[in-house]
């Protein structure tokens, strides 16, 4: 039996349970063409954003497009293929234009068969009306620009991650129920790991640390630059000198936002006053970074970021040297079948 296939028996059979308790199954779970087959009405899908532009420079070099296993998969093939087996059938590559070439041969037109690949291009020069690149400016905008530009190729809810992370089935599978839940324009959601699933022996790495409040949002984000583990959990230092102990389960962000329509508005109002007020700060390095956004709305009353908590480990290659724990960690997940051998071979669709 074909992966899908199995795949709709299972949702039939949770949609028998919603039945028998009254409840009204999410039709919008489905992973291909199923429902409109069935003549149900579906919403307007979430369209997935891997942001992809960045050469990751501790790592030093493209490292999105190393692969990761023996087939030949980079870490981007088994999020478009969690995320397509959680129902997204769209995906827009963020990157450099003239990275679009090496993008396409190391998996745009690999994964093209089996969801809608598109391209968004971010520059230095993607720009608002009135504002101009500083004399000397090189470095990208940062991830909340990133987001942005691909604003055309989104026309309803939106997810955004990482092109260099390895997230897991599960962060998918939330996010997609989440935006595939009725709710109001303002009412947003993140997935949250816990801080010790997301570390690495190899070195210091930047977190963002998440407070919750009563109601199971995000009440704040706080950017840690440096982040080390320890027993029980992880410390973090301002100075390289003075730590503080982050206790196990602690939520962090690691960039798995679900957005409804309206987070595109904000992402382009919130960068005008970027550059009007925190640009001339440092007019060469200053960034505009995701996370800021949603806490900016959060902070202002405007809305709400529900925390889609996962158990799930996390998986990068934020150093040289984490390369062999992340193969072997997709080598034994694929042992215990919760990947193909081969992802995209037709058989395995």
């Amino acid at each position: 039996m074909h992966e899908y296939e199995m795949l709709i028996l299972g949702y039939k059979a949770e949609r028998e349970v919603a039945a028998d308790a009254g409840l009204v199954y999410n039709t919008r779970k489905w992973p291909c063409s199923y429902c409109e087959q069935m003549g149900e009405r579906t919403m307007q899908k979430p369209t997935l954003i891997i942001m992809a532009a960045g050469l990751g420079s501790r790592y030093g070099g493209l490292k999105q497009i190393s692969p990761v296993d023996a087939e030949g998969h980079i870490i981007m093939d088994f999020s478009v293929f969690d995320a397509r087996r959680a129902g997204f059938e769209d995906v827009v590559f963020v990157i450099k234009p003239e990275l679009e070439e090496n993008f396409r041969a190391a998996i745009g037109d690999r994964v093209s068969r089996f969801i809608n690949a598109h391209y968004a291009y971010q520059t230095l020069d993607r720009l608002p009306e009135g504002f101009s690149v500083p004399e000397g400016r090189v470095k990208p905008w940062g991830t909340a620009h990133a987001a942005m530009c691909a604003a055309e190729y989104v026309d309803g809810p939106f997810a955004v991650i990482n092109a260099d992370d390895f997230y897991g089935a599960g962060a998918f599978r939330a996010v997609y129920d989440f935006l595939c839940t009725a709710g109001e324009e303002n009412e947003h959601a993140m997935v949250a790991y816990r801080i010790e699933n997301t570390l690495t022996e190899n070195g210091s790495v930047a977190r963002g640390i998440c407070r919750e409040d009563s109601n199971g949002c995000l009440a704040e984000i706080v950017e840690r630059a440096h982040v080390e583990p320890r027993e029980g959990g992880a410390a973090f230092t301002e100075d390289g000198e003075h730590f503080t102990f982050v206790p196990a389960g602690t939520p962090v962000s690691m960039q798995v936002w679900g957005f409804r329509k309206s987070m595109m508005g904000e992402l382009e109002a919130q960068f005008q006053d970027f550059l009007r007020e925190e640009l001339p700060k440092d007019p060469l390095k200053k960034e505009y970074f995701l996370p800021s956004v949603p806490n900016r709305v959060i902070a202002e009353g405007r809305g709400s970021v529900k925390i889609l908590r996962t158990a799930d480990r996390w998986f990068g290659v934020t150093y040289k040297e984490d390369m062999p724990k992340v193969r072997a960690s997709i080598e034994e997940m694929k042992e215990r079948g919760e990947y193909p051998r081969h992802l995209w071979k037709e058989e395995e669709k």
